[in-house]
């Protein structure tokens, strides 16, 4: 029987995180799955890595926001090793990175990576990658939470899924790239597709369990409807009648700057706001 790889999440002290990254203990090393946003998380999971004692085989992304792959050339360390992502999720993150180099660089100062490493190796949805007899094999959903994402199925039986951000852990979502429509409908494809007791290891928060499917679906509605509604004429007031209303579903602060963040650009998009 095949040994069962151990999971590591970092930042090890989750309280107060802004993302979480993994990495996948196999036999003879492990694979890294997200690269984090902050230079001070991705160096400790660095350090991880060194103190497991075993080398770093890979790196794997679940889709191309930064606070998923601005940390990767602190993790990677020099280390020539392939970076696997749809080939989706490398051309956005090429192509949007100087942008959020110039929005989210202000943000973190010192603390969002000067230098960002890009994943490299393209790879096709259904496809697999094995280390040792571990295998991650990676889900091309196109647009979804993200302009591009890729979940990662750990092993054969699909019971363990790097989800990503297709769930929030009872924590404020990010919208504003626009394809709620497309989260959406990937929500209840993820849904059909794995069994009742799988687990979900996702960006913020978790691990949890296919309960959040509702959650999750339910927040999203919830927003854009909220947004439909709101009397864009005062817009302050419209922007506070949302985040008022969200702060009823989900009562955390956790990540509220994310839907804040979301509120004009689901409104835009709606013919709403110019």
């Amino acid at each position: 029987m095949s040994a069962v790889p151990t999971i590591h999440r970092f930042p090890v002290e989750h309280e107060g995180a802004v993302v979480n990254a993994y990495l996948v203990e196999t036999a003879s090393g492990v694979v890294a799955v997200d690269g984090l946003l902050q230079v001070s998380a991705a160096k400790e999971m660095r350090a991880g890595i060194d103190r497991l004692g075993k080398p770093l085989l890979a790196a794997v992304l679940t889709h191309s926001h930064p606070d998923h792959y601005a940390g990767l050339g602190q993790i990677v360390a020099g280390d020539d090793v392939p970076i696997y992502a749809p080939q989706g999720v490398i051309d956005t993150i090429t192509a949007d990175d100087a942008l959020k180099d110039q929005i989210i660089g202000p943000m973190f100062g010192e603390e969002w990576p000067a230098d960002r490493v890009f994943p490299d190796t393209a790879i096709g949805d259904g496809e697999s990658v094995t280390f040792d007899d571990v295998t991650l094999t990676v889900i091309d959903l196109g647009p979804s939470e993200s302009p591009h994402d890729s979940p990662w199925i750990l092993g054969e039986e699909a019971k363990t899924v790097f989800l990503g951000d297709q769930i929030y852990d009872h924590k404020h979502c990010y919208l504003a790239d626009g394809f709620y429509v497309e989260w959406l409908r990937n929500i209840e494809k993820l849904r059909a597709r794995f069994p009742d007791d799988a687990v979900f290891y996702i960006g913020h928060g978790g691990p949890v369990g296919v309960e959040m499917w509702d959650w999750q679906r339910g927040y999203i509605e919830l927003f854009v409807d909220t947004v439909s509604s709101a009397d864009w004429s005062e817009p302050e007031q419209a922007k506070a009648t949302v985040v008022a209303r969200m702060r009823e579903y989900a009562p955390s602060e956790e990540l509220q700057f994310l839907m804040e963040l979301s509120v004009e650009p689901v409104a835009a998009k709606l013919g709403l706001r110019e």
